[in-house]
């Protein structure tokens, strides 16, 4: 499978796991345990678009969030976890690298407030990382919004949120490959 582009819907549940897994990635960010969660739902589910294969992993990962076991906490948390923190120097994924393109520019003071947040964030939510719809942004509106989820303190609205940027950031990925 290229790297670069998704092959039809259809094709899916004939792929090896390994371009399922890579297809995760591509919509994602590369997670094992993700990879782990939803490379069965792929495999065995017929979906009619990638709008509802990842709907359907929000579904996923909703349950895991709403789950009250704490093995289920932590493998959503190291899912989450995978998405790089805002601004940060070091992004993995090309698709984050684009995303967060305007985030890692600008005043080196506007820089060290975005990772003073990330900070602040990571440990008010433990085991949370600030996920959001970077694209097409700005800083201060989306440092705003960290703010305002920061003094909100609702782990659980927190988590939906998350998942919801995420499905947001791969709906978004998914139509531009």
């Amino acid at each position: 499978m290229p790297s670069d582009k998704l092959p039809p819907i259809s094709n899916l549940p004939s792929l090896p796991s390994s371009d399922l897994a890579a297809i995760l990635d591509l919509l994602f960010e590369p997670s094992v345990p993700l990879h782990t969660l939803s490379v069965n739902l792929l495999r065995e589910q017929t979906f009619s678009s990638y709008d509802d294969l990842i709907a359907s992993i929000g579904v996923q990962l909703m349950d895991l969030a709403e789950s009250t076991s704490t093995s289920d906490t932590q493998w959503l948390e190291s899912i989450l976890g995978a998405h790089p923190r805002l601004g940060e120097k070091k992004i993995d994924s090309a698709q984050s690298k684009e995303e967060q393109a305007q985030l890692s520019s600008g005043q080196e003071k506007e820089k060290e407030e975005l990772s003073e947040m990330n900070t602040l964030y990571e440990q008010t939510f433990p085991g949370l990382r600030y996920v959001v719809f970077v694209n097409g942004r700005d800083r201060p509106t989306i440092m705003d919004e960290m703010q305002a989820r920061i003094q909100r303190k609702d782990i659980s609205l927190e988590r939906a949120e998350a998942i919801q940027a995420m499905c947001q950031i791969a709906a978004d990925r998914a139509r531009k490959l």
